[in-house]
């Protein structure tokens, strides 16, 4: 299971999202980052910042 949490790339943001696979996350995360924090365009250089966050979920270990 792949983990990725808003708060390491927007402070103070408590959103996470868990999926078997990064392309998954991604999608999730994109669509986080357009309806909570107004994000219109998502440029490849923020989809980068959001995989280089993704990590193993040890919890699901």
């Amino acid at each position: 299971m792949r983990l990725f949490e808003c708060g390491t790339l927007v402070p103070g943001c408590a959103w996470h999202t868990r999926a078997d696979d990064d392309a998954e996350v991604v999608l999730r995360a994109v669509d986080h980052m357009k309806t909570a924090h107004g994000e219109t365009m998502i440029r490849e250089t923020m989809v980068d910042h959001i995989k280089q966050r993704i990590h193993d979920d040890a919890e699901a270990a």
